[in-house]
Formats: structure tokens, C-alpha cells, sequence
């Protein structure tokens, strides 16, 4: 097949790889406009971008898809169809259509549960035992077309989003080659989604990150988990910000919520149900991200102190 690939973050790329190395064609790459980045405000280009122009793919970075532009561009290429994952742009609905397979998607989830911008994490922040990825056919809606396929995984109790990320990221391309190999089946097996059943993953910000010592001890280490690699769960410790980037659940009872239960070697700290998270990984304000243990070494804690805030 033709295809154009629409994409944006890292997300995207195993799958435009696994196209580019199949038996399909990319014709073109459509992807969000470059943008500042870093203390600098760098125009960086997307991921996607990247590996485009690597494999010298023509890249298309209309700021609306909805504006004639991008249609225009499509009826040139004459796609057979076009894949998107994690474009970050709503298609209108001649761009739906106009393929001979019309569009399809691959999403982080296990639809219809945790539509939306950011399905991993929340899966991870719910402390979902299970997520995976689903191709699905698009309509108008977001994430709502029929499913053609679903593959699932276990949430390991101390993986990261941006762990979980990494492998549905590798599944989701294993999938779409799967889905497009079935494509004159797609009218056979679609599914319809029931929407009784789903629920909306909105965009993270930073507002999510600071703890509540006060909640249990697998929701602050759900939140510490969901929130990793970025924005990144954070407390106070000693009027700075502390960045909790990996932590795990500890044997260990507690008493009062943020108090320190065990420095021998990484401090575990009590939360408001009396169980306990041992900090892993940490990032002081201003500072690198560091082992707990070589961070505390140089600021002493003392057990039964309530130093966390």
C-alpha cells in the first residue's frame, strides 16, 4: 500500500520505523509544527520529523488540518490509506474518507477505556493492573471509531508510565502491521465501541505533582509512577522542591504521614494509611536526578522525623 503516516512524538516513531521497513510505502509524513524547547527555546523538530527526513520522506507541518491546506496535499498524494498515532490534530472528515482504507489509529490504551492525550499515564496514576494498545477505524469523534484490534499487557507494580510508554510504543507497531495485513477483513471484524464504558485521559500538568503524604501509600505511589518521566510527583523537603522520580512500596508500618519510618538505606517515608514508600530515585531543586541514597547521604534524616511536606 500507499500510505501516509501522521505523527508527532516519540510515541509514533516505532511505528512510521516498522512501515518504512515493510513492504509499504511511505509517501508522506505529516507531523505538528517544530517547537521551542529548553531554557534556550530551541526550535526543535518533532521525533517524527526526524526519522522522516532521515529516510528522506517529505514532511507536511500544517498548524491546522482543517483549513484546506492538508486535504489539498492528500488528494496529491493519493494515499491508500493513512495511519495516525499520536498525531495531536483532529481530521476533518473528508480527510477521513478519502482513502481507499480511510484511517486508521493506534492508540495506548485498551479502548474504549482512557480515551484522550494521555492513556499510559493514566492507566499508571488509576493503578490499572492491565493496559495495551488498540487499532482502531477513525471517525470524527476522538478515539471513538470501531476497534479492529487490541493487544494487552500486565502493569508491572513498580513500572513507570514512561517504561509502559517505551513497550506499548514497540506493541503498537506490532499491531498496526498486524491490522493492515487484515485490511480487506476490516469491515468483518470492526467493533463498535461501547461508550458506557469509557472514560477521558486529559493532558497531564503540573498541577498533578505535588504529594499528599495523607493519601495511601500505593496512591502517592501511583502518582509518583504515572507522573515519570514528566511533569514528576515532587514534596517539599527542607523549603525546596524534591522531584520523586521512581519509588516502591515498602514492608514497612508507619504512623504519622511524612514521617521518616527507616534511613539505613534509602528513607522510607509513612503516608496516611500507615504503609510506607522507600524513595528510589530523587532531584533536588536545582540539581541532577541522583540515587535516593547518594542524595540523603549528603542531607541527614533522622527516623521519626517529619521532614516531607
Amino acid at each position: 500500500m500507499n500510505i501516509v503516516f501522521m505523527g508527532t512524538p516519540d510515541f509514533a516513531v516505532p511505528c512510521l520505523d516498522a512501515l518504512i521497513k515493510s513492504e509499504h510505502k511511505v509517501i508522506g509524513v505529516f507531523t505538528q509544527p517544530d517547537k521551542p524547547k529548553g531554557r534556550k527555546q530551541i526550535l526543535t523538530p518533532p521525533p517524527v520529523k526526524e526519522l522522516a527526513l532521515q529516510n528522506g520522506i517529505e514532511v507536511y507541518q500544517p498548524s491546522s488540518m482543517r483549513t484546506g491546506e492538508a486535504f489539498d496535499i492528500i488528494k496529491k498524494l493519493n494515499p491508500d490509506l493513512i495511519v495516525v498515532v499520536a498525531f495531536g490534530q483532529i481530521l476533518p472528515k473528508e480527510i477521513l474518507e478519502f482513502p481507499k482504507y480511510k484511517c486508521i489509529n493506534v492508540h495506548g490504551s485498551v479502548l474504549p477505556k482512557y480515551r484522550g492525550a494521555a492513556p499510559i499515564q493514566q492507566a499508571v496514576l488509576d493503578g490499572e493492573k492491565e493496559s495495551g494498545v488498540t487499532t482502531m477505524l477513525m471517525d470524527e469523534g476522538l478515539d471513538t471509531g470501531d476497534i479492529l484490534k487490541i493487544k494487552k499487557t500486565d502493569i508491572g507494580i513498580d513500572e513507570t508510565a514512561g517504561e509502559l510508554f517505551d513497550r506499548l510504543s514497540l506493541m503498537g507497531a506490532e499491531l498496526m502491521l498486524e491490522t493492515i495485513a487484515d485490511a480487506d477483513k476490516w469491515n468483518e471484524i470492526r467493533i463498535k465501541q461501547d461508550d458506557s464504558k469509557s472514560c477521558y485521559a486529559h493532558m497531564l500538568d503540573k498541577s498533578m505533582c505535588k504529594i499528599d503524604w495523607n493519601n495511601s501509600a500505593i496512591s502517592v505511589h501511583n502518582q509518583i509512577r504515572g507522573l515519570s518521566p514528566w511533569p514528576v510527583a515532587n514534596c517539599i523537603f527542607e523549603g525546596k522542591t524534591l522531584k520523586i522520580h521512581k519509588a516502591r512500596l515498602s514492608d514497612e508500618k508507619g504512623s504519622t504521614a511524612g514521617v521518616v519510618v527507616s534511613t539505613e538505606k534509602n528513607p522510607v517515608v509513612s503516608c496516611g494509611d500507615s504503609n510506607c514508600i522507600e524513595l528510589v530515585e530523587v532531584q533536588y531543586e536545582g540539581g541532577k536526578r541522583m540515587k535516593a541514597e547518594d542524595f540523603f547521604r549528603g542531607h541527614k534524616l533522622n527516623k521519626g522525623e517529619k521532614v516531607f511536606e
